[in-house]
Parts: structure tokens; C-alpha cells; sequence
């Protein structure tokens, strides 16, 4: 399921496009202003942005900007504001696409589709995952830190593959223990996961106790905290 942040400020047509988004499969992110749009881009993981020009605290092209220093996710601008020029300056700015008000439905359905396409990548046809200084290379099963590869176990890589792939989202400890089940008989269970956990931090972190990368929600479960690129 896409996660999609919408920012736009017209109550009347957020509550269309969402009414439309949520009917086809979409979980959608409502953003009214520069600074809601900056706290849930930092706090959600979204698949695709729609982003108006004109807010009430600045222009959308301000965002799209401070955006793409660290993140490609794909950008479609909705805008009343037709001429080349602006859709020029959306386009040079990083933006996948340039939408003119009145939205049209079917429209914007079609071309969230392209966007999304032409933007994903099979998590099975990446070769190399890499965050800050951790790169895991999937054809090879090996992990290095700071060009120095780590010794992991084999539940160990596979529970970093599992968090690494999911960026900024939880896990939670049943989906982990489902997901590391061995079927060759390793009973894995709660306590085996924490201990798992702590000596993946040991190897991984530079302060094990004051971790970065993956992060304890209690309660529910971990997150990998940091930017990842897939190659």
C-alpha cells in the first residue's frame, strides 16, 4: 500500500483528492502548511508527494527543494499556476510531475501510477543497500562498516536486511520473529530476538548503549533511524 503526503491548504480539495486516494488503496499524509509537510515528511515514510505552490506560510517550491538535498521520493506539483515558466521552475527543481488546478480525478490517478512506476525498484533487484557508513551487499551476504566488513551471524544479517529495507518504519517484534524463523529447526523466540538485537548493535553501533541505528520503540518493536539508498 502507497503512503502518499498531500500538501495543500484548500480544505474543499483535500478532502476530494483524499476521498479519492483513500477509495483506491491509498494511506494519505495531510499537510496544510510548509511546516506540517516538513514534520510529517520527517516522521512517515511516504511512497509520493502531491505538493501545492502557494501555502500559507511560503511556496512549495521551497520544500521541494530542501527535499531533494536527501531524498529522491517522487514530487508531483498541484498548482493553479499554468504558466511555462512555473512549471519550468517545479520541473528544474526536481519534480516529477506538474498538475494544474482544477484537478481532475482520473487524471491525477493516472499520473500518480506513472510517477510511482517509473520510480520503483523491486526490493529483490537491489544489490546494495547503503546508510551513513553501513552497506550491505546482497549478491555477496556481506556487511561492511566504514569499508571494514563485519563478521554477522546469519540470523544477525537477516535481521539487518529486515530493518534496513524498512527505513524510518517500525517492526514490530512479531513481524521480526516471523520473518527470522528458521525452518531448519533455530527456535526463535522473544528473548532470542533481544539478544540478537544487542549483539547486532555491539558490531554495527558506535555507542551500542546510545544507538543510531536501530532504535528501540518499546512496547512494539525496532526501526532502522537513518536515510538508506538502494542500488
Amino acid at each position: 500500500m502507497n503512503r502518499i503526503l498531500l500538501v495543500e491548504d484548500d480544505e474543499n480539495l483535500v478532502f476530494g483528492i483524499e476521498y479519492t486516494l483513500t477509495s483506491e488503496g491509498y494511506t494519505v499524509v495531510v499537510a496544510g502548511s510548509l511546516e506540517e509537510a516538513k514534520k510529517a515528511f520527517k516522521t512517515n515514510v511516504v511512497d509520493l508527494i502531491l505538493l501545492d505552490v502557494n501555502l500559507p506560510d511560503g511556496s512549495g517550491y521551497e520544500l521541494c527543494r530542501e527535499i531533494r538535498a536527501s531524498s529522491q521520493v517522487p514530487i508531483i506539483f498541484l498548482t493553479a499556476l499554468d504558466e511555462e515558466t512555473n512549471v519550468v521552475v517545479g520541473l528544474d527543481l526536481g519534480a516529477d510531475d506538474y498538475m494544474t488546478k482544477p484537478i481532475r480525478t482520473k487524471e491525477l490517478l493516472s499520473r500518480m501510477k506513472a510517477v510511482l512506476r517509473r520510480n520503483h525498484k523491486p526490493k529483490d533487484e537491489v544489490n546494495r543497500w547503503i546508510s551513513d557508513d553501513i552497506e550491505v551487499r546482497v549478491l555477496e551476504g556481506t556487511v561492511f562498516k566504514c569499508n571494514q566488513e563485519l563478521l554477522l551471524t546469519g540470523l544477525e544479517y537477516r535481521l539487518l536486511l529486515m530493518l534496513i529495507t524498512h527505513p524510518k518504519q517500525i517492526c514490530s517484534r512479531s513481524t521480526l520473529l516471523h520473518s527470522l524463523w528458521d525452518m531448519s529447526g533455530e527456535f526463535i523466540d522473544d528473548n532470542t530476538l533481544s539478544v540478537h538485537i544487542r549483539r547486532l548493535r555491539e558490531k554495527i553501533e558506535d555507542v551500542p548503549a546510545a544507538p543510531k541505528y536501530i532504535i528501540t520503540n518499546r512496547g512494539v518493536g525496532y526501526k532502522w533511524n537513518a536515510d538508506v539508498i538502494g542500488r
